[in-house]
Protein backbone atom coordinates (compact mmCIF):
# COMPACT_ATOMS: atom_id res chain seq x y z
CA UNK A 1 0.00 0.00 0.00
CA UNK A 2 2.89 2.60 0.44
CA UNK A 3 2.94 2.45 -3.30
CA UNK A 4 0.61 5.29 -3.35
CA UNK A 5 2.93 7.48 -1.21
CA UNK A 6 5.46 6.69 -3.36
CA UNK A 7 3.42 7.67 -6.38
CA UNK A 8 2.07 10.65 -4.55
CA UNK A 9 5.74 12.02 -3.98
CA UNK A 10 6.85 11.60 -7.55
CA UNK A 11 3.93 13.77 -8.76
CA UNK A 12 4.75 16.46 -6.34
CA UNK A 13 8.69 16.17 -7.88
CA UNK A 14 7.53 16.43 -11.22
CA UNK A 15 5.30 19.47 -10.47
CA UNK A 16 8.90 21.05 -10.21
CA UNK A 17 7.68 21.74 -6.58
CA UNK A 18 10.77 22.55 -4.29
CA UNK A 19 8.44 20.96 -1.48
CA UNK A 20 8.13 17.78 -3.47
CA UNK A 21 12.07 17.61 -3.04
CA UNK A 22 11.93 18.03 0.77
CA UNK A 23 8.93 15.35 0.94
CA UNK A 24 10.79 13.13 -1.20
CA UNK A 25 14.23 13.66 0.36
CA UNK A 26 13.01 13.23 4.07
CA UNK A 27 10.09 10.84 3.83
CA UNK A 28 10.84 6.85 4.37
CA UNK A 29 8.47 5.77 1.40
CA UNK A 30 9.84 5.55 -1.92
CA UNK A 31 13.58 5.05 -1.92
CA UNK A 32 16.00 2.67 -3.10
CA UNK A 33 18.58 1.67 0.07
CA UNK A 34 16.62 3.32 2.17
CA UNK A 35 18.46 3.01 5.04
CA UNK A 36 21.71 5.15 3.55
CA UNK A 37 19.31 7.35 1.23
CA UNK A 38 17.52 8.69 4.59
CA UNK A 39 20.51 9.29 6.35
CA UNK A 40 21.71 11.28 3.56
CA UNK A 41 18.47 12.73 3.70
CA UNK A 42 19.80 16.58 4.40
CA UNK A 43 22.39 16.53 2.04
CA UNK A 44 20.37 15.25 -1.31
CA UNK A 45 17.49 17.75 0.04
CA UNK A 46 20.34 20.64 0.48
CA UNK A 47 21.42 19.56 -3.12
CA UNK A 48 17.94 19.54 -5.11
CA UNK A 49 17.53 23.10 -3.43
CA UNK A 50 20.72 24.61 -4.08
CA UNK A 51 20.28 23.68 -8.09
CA UNK A 52 17.08 25.63 -7.85
CA UNK A 53 18.40 28.37 -5.56
CA UNK A 54 22.03 28.75 -5.85
CA UNK A 55 22.95 30.09 -2.37
CA UNK A 56 25.32 31.99 -0.70
CA UNK A 57 27.78 30.80 2.10
CA UNK A 58 25.91 31.72 5.02
CA UNK A 59 22.30 30.61 3.40
CA UNK A 60 24.27 27.06 3.06
CA UNK A 61 25.21 27.03 6.39
CA UNK A 62 22.17 27.75 7.78
CA UNK A 63 20.01 25.36 5.87
CA UNK A 64 22.15 22.94 6.42
CA UNK A 65 22.15 23.15 10.22
CA UNK A 66 18.29 23.35 9.70
CA UNK A 67 17.99 20.17 7.43
CA UNK A 68 20.45 18.40 9.70
CA UNK A 69 17.86 19.00 13.30
CA UNK A 70 14.69 18.18 11.01
CA UNK A 71 16.41 14.54 10.14
CA UNK A 72 17.16 14.31 14.14
CA UNK A 73 13.42 15.05 15.24
CA UNK A 74 12.00 13.21 12.19
CA UNK A 75 14.03 9.82 13.24
CA UNK A 76 12.43 10.50 16.92
CA UNK A 77 9.14 11.79 16.21
CA UNK A 78 7.96 9.97 12.88
CA UNK A 79 10.14 6.93 12.29
CA UNK A 80 7.86 5.31 15.01
CA UNK A 81 4.87 6.61 13.83
CA UNK A 82 5.76 5.22 10.37
CA UNK A 83 7.15 2.08 11.65
CA UNK A 84 3.59 1.07 13.75
CA UNK A 85 1.57 1.92 9.89
CA UNK A 86 4.16 -0.34 8.15
CA UNK A 87 2.91 -2.84 10.76
CA UNK A 88 -0.39 -2.72 10.49
CA UNK A 89 -0.66 -2.80 6.73
CA UNK A 90 1.12 -5.96 7.10
CA UNK A 91 -1.45 -7.70 8.52
CA UNK A 92 -4.02 -5.77 6.05
CA UNK A 93 -2.27 -7.26 2.87
CA UNK A 94 -3.70 -10.47 3.77
CA UNK A 95 -7.43 -9.36 3.24
CA UNK A 96 -9.29 -7.70 0.51
CA UNK A 97 -9.24 -4.22 0.09
CA UNK A 98 -11.47 -1.58 -1.40
CA UNK A 99 -10.32 1.36 -3.80
CA UNK A 100 -11.70 3.91 -0.41
CA UNK A 101 -9.55 2.42 2.03
CA UNK A 102 -6.36 2.56 -0.30
CA UNK A 103 -7.37 6.22 -0.32
CA UNK A 104 -7.53 6.28 3.06
CA UNK A 105 -3.90 4.53 3.78
CA UNK A 106 -2.41 7.19 1.18
CA UNK A 107 -3.88 9.97 3.05
CA UNK A 108 -2.45 8.98 5.92
CA UNK A 109 0.98 8.21 4.83
CA UNK A 110 1.01 11.45 3.36
CA UNK A 111 0.14 13.47 6.29
CA UNK A 112 3.39 11.37 7.48
CA UNK A 113 5.64 12.65 4.32
CA UNK A 114 4.72 16.09 4.96
CA UNK A 115 5.39 16.36 8.39
CA UNK A 116 8.66 17.46 8.30
CA UNK A 117 7.92 19.83 5.78
CA UNK A 118 5.58 21.75 8.10
CA UNK A 119 8.51 21.04 10.82
CA UNK A 120 10.83 23.23 8.47
CA UNK A 121 8.56 26.12 8.01
CA UNK A 122 10.68 28.87 10.26
CA UNK A 123 14.24 27.67 8.80
CA UNK A 124 12.42 27.85 5.24
CA UNK A 125 10.76 31.03 6.04
CA UNK A 126 14.19 32.30 7.38
CA UNK A 127 15.56 31.47 4.39
CA UNK A 128 12.62 33.02 1.66
CA UNK A 129 13.14 36.55 3.31
CA UNK A 130 16.88 36.43 3.03
CA UNK A 131 16.55 35.85 -0.70
CA UNK A 132 18.18 37.92 -3.48
CA UNK A 133 16.67 39.17 -6.63
CA UNK A 134 19.66 36.79 -8.66
CA UNK A 135 18.49 33.94 -6.67
CA UNK A 136 14.92 34.40 -7.42
CA UNK A 137 15.77 34.97 -11.34
CA UNK A 138 17.94 32.03 -11.17
CA UNK A 139 15.00 29.81 -9.62
CA UNK A 140 12.96 31.37 -12.32
CA UNK A 141 15.12 29.90 -15.03
CA UNK A 142 15.27 26.55 -13.27
CA UNK A 143 11.60 26.65 -13.79
CA UNK A 144 11.63 27.27 -17.19
CA UNK A 145 14.27 24.44 -18.02
CA UNK A 146 12.32 22.11 -16.20
CA UNK A 147 9.36 23.18 -17.75
CA UNK A 148 10.93 21.96 -20.74
CA UNK A 149 11.70 18.81 -19.55
CA UNK A 150 8.41 18.04 -18.45
CA UNK A 151 6.62 18.46 -21.70
CA UNK A 152 9.23 16.76 -23.48
CA UNK A 153 8.26 13.86 -21.18
CA UNK A 154 5.06 14.43 -20.77
CA UNK A 155 3.21 16.57 -23.42
CA UNK A 156 4.84 16.08 -26.48
CA UNK A 157 4.54 12.56 -28.84
CA UNK A 158 1.08 11.20 -29.48
CA UNK A 159 -1.14 10.34 -26.35
CA UNK A 160 -1.46 6.71 -26.54
CA UNK A 161 2.74 6.68 -26.06
CA UNK A 162 1.76 9.13 -22.96
CA UNK A 163 -0.48 6.77 -21.61
CA UNK A 164 1.53 3.53 -21.92
CA UNK A 165 4.42 5.33 -20.32
CA UNK A 166 1.80 6.29 -16.99
CA UNK A 167 0.82 2.15 -17.44
CA UNK A 168 4.26 1.16 -17.67
CA UNK A 169 5.55 3.42 -14.48
CA UNK A 170 2.44 1.86 -12.22
CA UNK A 171 3.04 -1.23 -13.57
CA UNK A 172 7.23 -1.21 -12.12
CA UNK A 173 5.93 0.72 -8.73
CA UNK A 174 3.42 -2.54 -8.44
CA UNK A 175 6.02 -5.21 -8.79
CA UNK A 176 8.37 -3.35 -6.45
CA UNK A 177 5.80 -4.35 -4.15
CA UNK A 178 4.17 -7.07 -5.31
CA UNK A 179 7.09 -8.58 -7.65
CA UNK A 180 6.10 -9.86 -10.97
CA UNK A 181 2.48 -9.01 -12.28
CA UNK A 182 0.54 -11.93 -14.66
CA UNK A 183 -0.21 -10.27 -18.11
CA UNK A 184 -4.18 -9.73 -17.07
CA UNK A 185 -3.00 -7.61 -13.91
CA UNK A 186 -0.74 -5.49 -16.69
CA UNK A 187 -3.77 -4.75 -18.77
CA UNK A 188 -6.38 -4.17 -15.94
CA UNK A 189 -3.54 -1.35 -14.44
CA UNK A 190 -2.99 -0.09 -18.20
CA UNK A 191 -6.90 -0.59 -18.49
CA UNK A 192 -7.47 1.96 -15.47
CA UNK A 193 -4.82 4.18 -16.52
CA UNK A 194 -6.85 4.92 -20.10
CA UNK A 195 -9.97 5.17 -18.27
CA UNK A 196 -8.82 7.97 -15.63
CA UNK A 197 -8.88 10.97 -17.87
CA UNK A 198 -5.54 11.78 -17.41
CA UNK A 199 -4.34 15.26 -19.19
CA UNK A 200 -1.37 16.59 -18.91
CA UNK A 201 -2.39 20.05 -20.17
CA UNK A 202 -4.08 20.35 -17.02
CA UNK A 203 -1.29 19.43 -14.38
CA UNK A 204 0.61 21.43 -17.07
CA UNK A 205 -1.32 24.56 -15.72
CA UNK A 206 -1.75 23.35 -12.46
CA UNK A 207 2.28 23.27 -11.97
CA UNK A 208 2.85 26.73 -13.69
CA UNK A 209 -0.08 28.35 -11.27
CA UNK A 210 1.97 26.58 -8.31
CA UNK A 211 5.49 27.85 -9.52
CA UNK A 212 4.40 31.39 -10.34
CA UNK A 213 2.58 31.08 -6.63
CA UNK A 214 5.68 30.59 -5.09
CA UNK A 215 7.93 33.09 -7.12
CA UNK A 216 5.50 36.11 -6.07
CA UNK A 217 5.29 34.56 -2.51
CA UNK A 218 9.30 34.75 -2.02
CA UNK A 219 9.21 38.09 -4.36
CA UNK A 220 6.73 39.58 -1.97
CA UNK A 221 9.03 38.45 0.74
CA UNK A 222 12.33 39.93 -0.10
CA UNK A 223 10.83 42.89 -1.23
CA UNK A 224 10.36 43.90 2.01
CA UNK A 225 11.26 41.32 5.01
CA UNK A 226 8.51 41.02 7.31
CA UNK A 227 8.50 39.90 10.71
CA UNK A 228 9.50 36.60 11.55
CA UNK A 229 5.79 35.32 12.54
CA UNK A 230 4.65 37.02 8.81
CA UNK A 231 6.90 35.65 7.30
CA UNK A 232 6.07 32.27 8.95
CA UNK A 233 2.78 32.46 7.88
CA UNK A 234 3.52 33.42 4.49
CA UNK A 235 5.59 30.15 3.88
CA UNK A 236 3.31 28.32 5.70
CA UNK A 237 0.25 29.38 3.61
CA UNK A 238 2.46 28.84 0.28
CA UNK A 239 2.84 25.43 1.25
CA UNK A 240 -0.46 24.35 1.92
CA UNK A 241 -1.49 26.10 -1.42
CA UNK A 242 1.24 23.50 -2.85
CA UNK A 243 0.48 20.47 -1.31
CA UNK A 244 -3.33 20.90 -1.76
CA UNK A 245 -4.51 23.16 -4.36
CA UNK A 246 -6.89 26.08 -4.42
CA UNK A 247 -7.34 25.82 -7.61
CA UNK A 248 -11.46 25.06 -8.08
CA UNK A 249 -11.32 23.72 -11.37
CA UNK A 250 -7.96 21.53 -10.34
CA UNK A 251 -9.04 19.77 -7.18
CA UNK A 252 -12.12 17.53 -8.93
CA UNK A 253 -9.86 16.42 -11.32
CA UNK A 254 -7.25 15.65 -8.98
CA UNK A 255 -9.45 13.79 -7.11
CA UNK A 256 -10.29 11.91 -9.99
CA UNK A 257 -7.43 10.68 -10.54
CA UNK A 258 -6.29 9.99 -7.06
CA UNK A 259 -9.59 7.50 -6.90
CA UNK A 260 -8.70 6.13 -10.29
CA UNK A 261 -5.27 5.40 -8.77
CA UNK A 262 -6.82 3.89 -5.91
CA UNK A 263 -9.20 1.80 -7.67
CA UNK A 264 -6.61 0.25 -9.73
CA UNK A 265 -4.49 -0.78 -7.00
CA UNK A 266 -7.11 -2.01 -5.31
CA UNK A 267 -8.51 -4.05 -7.96
CA UNK A 268 -4.67 -5.21 -8.39
CA UNK A 269 -4.50 -6.08 -4.61
CA UNK A 270 -7.29 -8.11 -4.85
CA UNK A 271 -6.37 -10.04 -7.25
CA UNK A 272 -2.58 -10.61 -6.31
CA UNK A 273 -1.39 -14.15 -6.03
CA UNK A 274 -0.86 -16.27 -2.35
CA UNK A 275 3.42 -15.58 -3.85
CA UNK A 276 2.69 -11.47 -4.44
CA UNK A 277 0.60 -11.21 -1.12
CA UNK A 278 3.51 -12.49 0.16
CA UNK A 279 5.95 -10.76 -1.26
CA UNK A 280 4.37 -7.27 -0.60
CA UNK A 281 4.04 -8.49 3.53
CA UNK A 282 8.15 -9.21 2.71
CA UNK A 283 8.35 -5.79 1.14
CA UNK A 284 6.26 -4.03 4.18
CA UNK A 285 7.99 -5.23 6.70
CA UNK A 286 11.47 -4.80 5.50
CA UNK A 287 10.09 -0.78 5.37
CA UNK A 288 8.95 -1.48 9.38
CA UNK A 289 12.30 -3.11 10.00
CA UNK A 290 14.28 -0.24 8.56
CA UNK A 291 11.72 2.60 10.25
CA UNK A 292 12.70 0.90 13.70
CA UNK A 293 16.57 0.38 12.62
CA UNK A 294 17.21 3.89 11.83
CA UNK A 295 14.66 5.39 14.40
CA UNK A 296 17.35 3.89 17.02
CA UNK A 297 19.70 6.95 18.13
CA UNK A 298 23.46 7.15 16.40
Amino acid sequence: MSLLMRSGLRRLLRWGSIIGVLLLALSLGGCSAVRLGYNNAPHMAYWWLDRYFDFDSAQGDRLRADLDATLDWHRQQELPLLAQQFDRLQGDAARPVTAAQLCAVYASLRERAEAPVWHLVPALAAIASSLQKTQLDHLAREYDKRNREWRDEWMDGPPAERLEQRGKQLVERAESFYGTLEPAQRNAITAVIRQSGYDPAIQYRERLLRQQDTLQTLRGLTSNPPAAARAQADIRALLERTLHSPDPAYRPYRDQQDTANCAALAALHNSATERQRAKLVETLRAYADDARALGTPR
